[in-house]
Order: C-alpha cells, then structure tokens, then sequence
C-alpha cells in the first residue's frame, strides 16, 4: 500500500475510534439558570400594611379603627403609608383595643392588594348634589359622595386665599392629585418647587405627600378648579377633610342650586 494511502487510513481509522468514544459517554447536560431568590427581609409586610391588612379585613374606614383604638386619624394614616411608626406601647394599646395578642396581629397574611375583580360601579355628579366643605382658604365641593370607598375624589374646588401668608401651613395627605383650572388665574405652592402660575384651560399633576397650597393670582379675586385626588385609602375624602382640620373646617349639606350658580360664578355664596 502506498505511504499516502496508509497515512489517510490512519486518520480515519482515528477519526472513527474517536467518535465511538464521545458516543459512549455519558452526556452532561446544559447548566440550569436558578431563579433570583427573593430576599426573606424585603417580602415581610411593614407595619404599615399589617394595619391596614387589619382594618380592610374587618370592613372599617380609619375613623372607624381610630374610634375603636384610641389612636388619632391622622396617626394611622402615616402608618399605613409607612410614613410613621408606632412606639412599643402604642401597638399595644391597637392589639389590646381590638381585642388581639401581639402574636396575632404580626402573623404575616397573603397580601390585600391582589387584583380585585371588576366592580362595574360607576356615580353620576354635579354640583346640586355634591358634599360642600368649606374651610378658610377653599370651598370644597365633594362630587360622588354616595359611592363608598373609591380610590378617587373628584372635588370642584373655589379658592380665595391671595397669598401663601394668608393661605398659612402648606397642606400634605397621601396620594396624588391633579387640578384644571376652569375660571381665573392660580399660583400653585409647593414644597419643593417654586410658584407655578396656571390660567384657564392648564393644569397640575403632583403628589400630594408634598406640601402644596392653591392661591388666587394677581389681577382676580376669585378662582375656580376642577380635578380629583387618589389614594391607596377608601376613606379617602375623611383623609382631606382630616388634613383641613386646623384650618376651621366646616362640612355643609348638599349646596342648592342658586348656590352653585353663584360658585360657578366665582362669587362667595
């Protein structure tokens, strides 16, 4: 046999016994890629969805849970939005009041702000029916009032307040908001940032965690908005009417309707 003939015969035969000898082994299979594990400290709930676990479970609005523990509205509220904590005794005070041991009340639940199925609600408003409140720097008409916890309050809202010395303390509740302005000229206060002025036809979207306050600009003496506030929270309205509470808040029945002609007039009724 010719030298190139044997050596070509060689490479085979070679190739041929390598190729059985990868077949018979065993194959390793492809490395699986773990799913990321969740971090057991961040999946605890905080206090702040343990309470309001507590009170969605049993069908109260914050007022109702401040009357039956003895801790203020507003107090909750921050807890519930993890903006304040509670002493040693104060927790306490919520379990004993509820009638709870400790240990009940921090066993960990399946959260509560699983998709709900669709409530095909819906309310009709106008001013004729809405809830006026009436404070020192706004009157407040609440539209939509029959319908019971809903996360948005639509408000129409009259301004009279000309200064942010005459309006006082920025006013803070949890959620976010947003104003249309309808009649007038608005400067729009807020913690953070400088004087926004906004006329007819423009509007604001901020977070109401922020402190903020509405004002009548130069030039008018009145001013009408439109717009809604949103929150985690059901009771949302007693929320604002809360947050109002140092500015002599007074809650009126429905307004007449003389008396909305003249607020959309942008007189004082």
């Amino acid at each position: 046999m010719p030298r190139n003939s044997y050596s070509v015969q060689r490479i085979r035969t070679l190739a041929e016994i390598k190729r059985r000898s990868a077949s018979s082994r065993p194959s390793v299979p492809s490395p699986v890629v773990a799913a990321p594990q969740r971090d057991a400290s961040t999946s605890k709930p905080t206090l702040g969805v343990l309470v309001r676990g507590l009170r969605r479970r049993n069908n109260w609005t914050l007022k109702e849970m401040s009357q039956r523990t003895g801790i203020p509205f507003s107090t909750l509220s921050k807890v519930e939005n993890d903006r304040l904590t509670l002493s040693y005794d104060k927790l306490q005070q919520l379990a004993e009041r509820l009638g709870l041991k400790m240990s009940e009340f921090f066993a960990e639940t399946d959260s509560d702000d699983a998709a709900q199925s669709v409530l095909a609600r819906r309310s009709i408003g106008s001013a004729d029916n809405a809830v006026r409140v009436t404070t020192a720097n706004y009157d407040y008409y609440y539209l939509c009032t029959e319908m019971r916890k809903k996360r948005m309050v639509p408000i129409l809202t009259h301004i009279r307040a000309h200064s942010l010395g005459e309006f006082g303390q920025l006013v803070k509740h949890s959620g976010e908001e947003w104003g249309y302005v309808l009649e007038g000229r608005v400067v729009v206060h807020t913690e953070f940032y400088d004087p926004i002025t906004l006329d007819v036809g423009q509007m604001i979207y901020l977070d109401s965690g922020m402190g903020h306050a509405y004002v009548v600009a130069d030039g008018f003496e009145e001013a009408l908005i439109i717009g809604s506030c949103s929150s985690a929270h059901e009771d949302q309205m007693s929320e604002l009417i809360t947050a109002h509470s140092e500015d002599q808040t007074e809650i009126r029945p429905p307004v007449t309707a003389p008396v909305v002609r003249r607020a959309a007039k942008l007189r004082a009724s």
